[in-house]
Order: C-alpha cells, then sequence, then structure tokens
C-alpha cells in the first residue's frame, strides 16, 4: 500500500499542543510550527482499525501488555537492529521523559552530579534541576559539520564531578548523529570504569538515513548491561505520542527494583488500554507505512539541505544522519539568539524550537521537524527566505 504523505490534514482547533498552544506560550498565533516533535501524518491504517476494534469492544477497562504484545515489540527490534530483548527486562511507563525522571530519582541522590552531551534534548536537563541534582555538561565538538564526543572532557568532569548517572541520547537529538559502535563502546567503557549508571534515550532509533546503523546501548555494552535503562517508545516511530506508551528495557535487577520501587511511589499503575493496542498492532503491522515515512522524512531534509544551500547560504544545515530533526546553524547572519528568534517569529511567521533551550553549544541553531507534509516546509522556507532578505 502507498500512503500519502503529502496530504495536509488541518490540526487547528482540535486541542493540538503543536497547532492550538502559540499564545500560551507567549508567540502569535498563527504561525507554521515546527517545533515539537509530532508529525503531521496520519497514523498508519493497522493501527488505526485497531483501535477501532478495540473502540468497538466496549470496555477499556484495566489492561497488561498480552503475550503477543511483547512478541510484536521484541520481533520488531529483532529484526531491525539484531537485538532480542528479554521480557523480563521490560518496564512499561507513559512516555519516556516520565521514565528518565524516575531514572534520576531512583538511581541518584539529591544534589547528586548528572553528567549530559549538551547541545541536547532540554527535558534531560529538566529532569536534573527540577528533581535537585547537579547538572554537569560536556560539550560535545562540531568540527566540519559533524559532532563528536569529547570524551576526555567527559571523563574529566566524571571525575571532578563524582558524577552518577550519564543520560545519553542515541541517536542525538538535536544534532542528528548516529553513535557508532566504536563510538558506544567508548563512552560506556568510561562508564563502566567509573561505576555509572546510564540512562540511553533511544526513542530515535528507527529514523536512521544513508547507510548509517543503530545499535541498541545495551548490544553495544553488555558488560555494563546491568546499569543501563533504556527507553523506547513506538510514539516517534508511528506517531503515537498521545497514547502514552513506552517501553523500558533494564536487564539490571536491582537497578530495574529500584526503578519500579520508584514508579510505586507515584502510584503508577496499569499502562493505557489503546496505548498496548496502538504498540502491538503498529510494531506487527506497520512496517510498510514506517519505510514509507522515513524515505519520505530523508526526502523533506534533502528538501531543505537544496533550499537553505541555494536561497538562504548565510545559514548551514549539519549533516542527517538519524532522527526527523534538521538542526540549522544560523551564526553566520552575525546577530544575536534573540535577533534570529524575532526574525523567525515576528518576521517568518515559523515556530522552531529555539537552540539555546538544548544547552551549551546550541544559542546559534535552530531545530526543525521534518515530519511533515512538504508544501508545509516549503512555506516555512519561503517565509524565512523572505525574513532574512528584508
Amino acid at each position: 500500500m502507498k500512503y500519502d504523505f503529502d496530504k495536509i490534514i488541518n490540526r487547528k482547533g482540535t486541542a493540538c499542543i503543536k497547532y492550538d498552544s502559540a499564545e500560551e506560550f507567549g508567540k502569535p498565533a498563527g504561525l507554521i510550527p515546527l517545533w515539537i516533535a509530532d508529525m503531521d501524518f496520519r497514523v498508519a491504517d493497522p493501527i488505526l482499525q485497531a483501535l477501532k476494534d478495540k473502540a468497538e469492544f466496549g470496555i477499556l477497562g484495566y489492561d497488561k501488555p498480552s503475550t503477543t504484545y511483547f512478541d510484536a515489540v521484541s520481533g520488531w527490534f529483532t529484526k531491525r537492529f539484531g537485538w532480542t530483548p528479554n521480557k523480563e527486562w521490560l518496564v512499561i511507563t507513559s512516555g519516556v521523559v516520565p521514565a528518565i525522571n524516575t531514572a534520576v530519582k531512583s538511581l541518584t541522590n539529591e544534589g547528586d552530579a548528572i553528567i549530559i552531551q549538551s547541545p541536547v534534548y532540554y527535558p534531560f536537563s529538566n529532569a536534573i534541576n527540577v528533581n535537585k541534582r547537579k547538572l554537569i555538561e560536556s560539550p560535545l565538538v562540531l568540527k566540519d559539520s559533524r559532532y563528536t564526543m569529547d570524551l576526555d572532557d567527559f571523563e574529566k568532569k566524571i571525575v571532578e564531578n563524582g558524577v552518577k548517572l550519564f543520560i545519553f541520547c542515541t541517536p542525538h537529538n538535536p544534532v542528528g548523529r548516529v553513535w557508532t559502535l566504536e563510538e558506544l563502546q567508548a563512552v560506556g567503557e568510561i562508564c563502566k570504569k567509573h561505576n555509572l549508571y546510564v540512562v540511553a534515550d533511544e526513542i530515535h532509533c528507527d529514523f536512521i538515513h544513508g547507510n548509517h546503523k543503530h545499535i541498541m546501548f545495551i548490544d553495544a555494552c553488555p558488560e555494563l548491561a546491568e546499569r543501563i535503562v533504556s527507553c523506547t517508545a513506538p510514539s516517534k516511530t508511528f506517531n503515537l505520542a498521545g497514547l502514552q506508551t513506552s517501553n523500558i528495557w533494564i536487564p539490571g535487577e536491582e537497578t530495574r527494583k529500584l526503578f519500579n520501587d520508584e514508579l510505586a511511589t507515584n502510584g503508577f499503575f496499569g499502562s493505557n488500554s489503546m496505548g498496548l493496542i496502538a504498540c502491538e498492532a503498529a510494531y506487527s503491522q506497520g512496517e510498510e507505512w514506517f519505510d514509507q515515512c522515513n524515505e519520505y522524512i530523508y526526502e523533506n531534509y534533502l528538501f531543505l539541505k537544496k533550499f537553505i544551500e541555494e536561497k538562504i547560504p548565510s545559514l548551514r544545515v549539519q549533516e542527517l544522519e538519524g532522527t526527523y530533526l534538521a538542526w540549522v546553524d544560523f551564526s553566520a547572519l552575525g546577530l544575536s539568539p534573540e535577533e534570529v528568534d524575532d526574525i523567525i517569529v515576528n518576521k517568518a511567521g515559523i515556530w522552531l524550537d529555539e537552540g539555546k533551550i538544548f544547552g551549551t553549544g546550541g544559542e546559534n541553531f535552530q531545530r526543525f521537524i521534518l515530519a511533515c507534509p512538504r508544501a508545509t516546509l516549503e512555506s516555512a522556507l519561503n517565509n524565512l527566505k523572505a525574513a532574512i532578505n528584508r
């Protein structure tokens, strides 16, 4: 079946955070929203049919993941990554961000240092700060349009600050890196040496482009597996964020108990019935839709890159290895981040995620969401071109 990702679906007035929240965030209404990582694509037909069947059954009480649920999820990871998780490792949460916060609270104490590699997904620093831990940044190094880890700096800061936990983004949001086996093993070796826990946010693991390959962190660093919390979900891959179902893999029995005990303090019980249904249908029947979606997203990236190179050459697009996020450098404009934000919002009428919210190294960048019809992306880019030219 051929899916139509060019179709524009009007989401305005549907209580959609992406389209209906501008004024709540202090922005003018009517912006073209390319900020929150939320697709503008209709969900795959098999998922919708499974949800319809559940609704027609008519009972939406307490449900639990079935054997077929685990088989569908496990089968997806086995086929796509050559990695087969064990059933007892699985903990279902309402999202990856809640899982990261749960890990922070269960694996560290107030005042403990936690390290991240900025610029990085801003809920990482939020989870550290709101839970009264000490935020340590080891910024990535940008050279020749490619980011790498500064492992010397990373280890130095671990030692100096007595770091207890590393929150790792793989693939990396927002810079678009897919880490190689050598990079994963190198950072894992440092974490093992200094007895760190690692929370690996792997939610974008399916969005891999070109010849790159995502390797699950548990698979890359089996010697560290007892201290890894791997966060995955169908939400990004299949556009199911609103159903709040994530699959968290925790091989270490002691680590898993600490995590589950913390979940219990929040009264977490059961799972979203529709989320379970949608997740199983997605992983068992959604591959055709996803493969077409991922190809369309990469074509959007190529469109954006070519447009900017030819029509807004003062900007620079980072190479995209993974995720559906474009990371664009505005520094050559010679403007402050606030001036750039003003051009984007008030002159171009676009809503992007400002690079500064991702931490050190993000100040001169903006993040674009590529999971939208190409016409939406083209309209935003034309507006941006006109605003910068003015």
